[in-house]
């Protein structure tokens, strides 16, 4: 396709001086999905980083759903992989089930998941970052900033330690999580902490609100964690994994892969009684009962949502995954909940299947704050504090893929706003990285975001088998992908290229003797079949994910043409910058409401201003005439 030029847009605040460095180009505060990837993509471009971690030993842990992917998530860890990321090959490594999501669809609605050993998955992004040059961990509590006030305004140039330590340096990355102010609720009782054995940060967010970063408050939760020798399994419904699975890396050997043995995930569901005993106790939620005010996931909704949200619906379905191959402890996804403990045991035992269950872990909610993503960049620096950058659920998200995505993004900018460089920025028609950024910096949750695929209007371009073809020559020329990545793009591109060849000159006799090429394009003729039945195609031994780009390109070339003209035809807005300070008020002929929402989230372009809820197309057109004339009384 052809790309649209990429902004040249400098970072609003220029770097320190090259010899006000401290102990690091970098420090990331924070150990999770997020600090991993940041610390990671910051010395892939060449900065000396610093990992700051509560504890060394539960970085990369899964607080939650010990699972990679999905739905547009998998897309995102697919994108971050392509970009030399840590996520997908870890995946891959620890994956004890594999499956594409939406098979049923077409190719731009399928992501990959897989459910992963939580305890491998924490040793192996570990391992990972042990061994990553220029990434140093250090083990502690980020209590406060170290504020150079020299300039006009405060720069952050380094973390203060609970302990009193303080470590400098150029940029500071801050991936906190939930455990901004965290608190944590089951039933009645309340205990601070972002996650069960772990600790707050309260310092760090009166230090940014003091810096000017507007705080607000959200809420997730988790469910019980069950005793998978208590459960009866005979009565319930298996899942299982694909048969052939997909890898998330490119990078991934296929030979050898999948790594681990793979095991099933099964089915039960709640029912009448379930929800009679949620109902006479929705009084006890801390949600219902008032205290918790922040707002949870409305994708992800606790089961005590499920049911007081959809009286109707009789029954709601409950994975029951097991977090490990060496452990007996069951993730019970679907029944994420606050109730106090002895209700919760209660409505599991109410379920089928589990009525022997033992409890290893009650579920339970957290609290938290989160910085209004509006407050930065498209290269998550905020816009008020130099020197500051914020990835992953501190900025109102949720799921560790959209954090993982956060922390490449904010990662690679530190380090590249460090030196001097330019900024990464990718744009919606790019990578889902670049709507999750996009969709972030023109918004005010007052919900965790989660990535969905119809979130990307250029969704056809954005598949998950073509993430490589997409982002691995960017990702080269800013130093975040090395040459064998490079290399392997070139082998791919090659094989599909050999394939394409093979379509357009082989012809097939029970098709009137039209090309294979040709054939491919009606809807009811697979690839599959046309390799069953040719040996030339057969030869080429294509794996799942050169076999979905050749079908896609030959079946979907029309619309992928289209989307790319619509991409073009936009491009303009993208490059139309509008001032920061711009006076909408001063602006004639906007509606009241675009004209709020317009003053209210300051966005950095024209096609950022269209993207508003509550902006419409006349209100962007005007815009676009005001811009134009306030140009020309500059110039002349």
């Amino acid at each position: 396709m052809n790309r649209p030029e990429r902004s040249s847009r400098a970072h609003p605040h220029p770097p320190p001086p090259r010899a006000d460095r401290g102990v690091a180009d970098v420090l990331v505060v924070g150990g999770g999905h997020a600090g991993i990837e940041a610390a990671s993509a910051a010395a892939r471009v060449g900065a000396s980083v610093v990992l700051i971690s509560f504890r060394a030993d539960k970085i990369g842990e899964m607080s939650c759903n010990p699972a990679i992917g999905g739905l547009g998530k998998g897309q995102l860890v697919r994108e971050v992989d392509a970009l030399g990321g840590v996520m997908g090959a870890a995946a891959d490594r620890t994956g004890i089930q594999f499956k594409m999501l939406g098979t049923g669809k077409g190719p731009a609605s399928q992501g990959p998941r897989c459910q992963s050993d939580r305890h491998l998955y924490r040793e192996d992004v570990t391992r990972v970052i042990a061994s990553t040059p220029n990434v140093r961990v250090v083990e502690g509590a980020a209590d406060g900033f170290l504020v150079d006030t020299s300039g006009e305004r405060g720069r952050v140039r380094g973390v203060r330690l609970a302990d009193g330590r303080e470590l400098a340096a150029s940029a500071v990355v801050v991936t906190t999580g939930t455990f901004l102010r965290a608190v944590m609720h089951t039933g009645e009782a309340q205990s601070a902490g972002g996650r069960i054995g772990e600790g707050t940060s309260g310092g760090l967010s009166a230090e940014m609100q003091r810096l000017g970063v507007e705080l607000g408050r959200l809420k997730t939760g988790t469910p019980p964690r069950l005793d998978a020798r208590s459960i009866e399994w005979a009565r319930l419904e298996p899942e299982r994994g694909d048969a052939q699975p997909t890898p998330f890396s490119f990078a991934t050997d296929r030979k050898t892969f999948p790594a681990l043995t793979q095991i099933a995930c099964f089915v039960t569901w709640t029912n009448a009684r379930t929800h009679e005993l949620i109902r006479a106790n929705i009084h006890r939620a801390p949600m219902y009962a008032g205290r918790i005010h922040g707002v949870g996931p409305r994708y992800c909704p606790s089961v005590e949502d499920k049911v007081m949200r959809f009286a109707d619906k009789e029954r709601h379905q409950i994975f029951l995954e097991p977090e490990s191959l060496s452990t007996d402890v069951v993730y019970a996804n679907g029944i994420s909940t606050s109730l106090p403990a002895e209700v919760q045991e209660e409505l599991v035992h109410s379920i089928e299947g589990l009525e022997r269950a033992r409890f290893l872990r009650h579920g339970y909610a957290v609290e938290y704050d989160f910085a209004l993503p509006a407050g930065l960049d498209p290269t998550l620096a905020s816009l008020t504090v130099p020197g500051l950058f914020l990835a992953g659920q501190i900025n109102g998200t949720s799921g560790y893929e959209e954090a993982a995505a956060q922390g490449l993004i904010a990662g690679a900018n530190a380090a590249l706003w460090a030196s001097d460089r330019a900024p990464f920025v990718l744009g919606r028609h790019e990578a889902y990285l670049g709507v999750l950024v996009d969709d972030l910096v023109i918004s005010r949750p007052v919900e965790p975001y989660r990535m969905f695929t119809s979130r990307a209007e250029h969704r056809l371009l954005l598949r998950a088998d073509n993430a490589d073809r997409r982002l691995v020559r960017l990702g080269h020329s800013y130093g975040l992908v090395g040459d064998a990545a490079l290399r392997r793009l070139a082998a791919r591109e090659e094989r599909i290229a050999a394939a394409q060849r093979v379509l357009a000159s082989v012809r097939a006799p029970e098709w009137g003797h039209r090309t294979l090429a040709e054939v491919l394009k009606r809807p009811e003729v697979r690839l599959g079949e046309l390799v069953a039945r040719h040996a030339e195609l057969a030869a080429l031994e294509l794996d799942l994910d050169d076999a979905t780009a050749v079908e896609v390109d030959a079946k979907y070339a029309g619309y992928i043409a289209r989307e790319e003209r619509d991409v073009e035809r936009l491009r303009h807005q993208e490059d139309v910058e509008i001032p920061l300070d711009l006076d909408y008020a001063s602006l004639a002929g906007l509606a009241n409401e675009a004209r709020a929402k317009l003053a209210a989230q300051r966005p950095r372009t024209l096609g950022a201003a269209s993207r508003i809820a509550g902006v419409r197309p006349p209100d962007v057109a005007l815009l676009a005439v005001h811009l134009a004339r306030r140009r020309r009384e500059r110039k002349s």
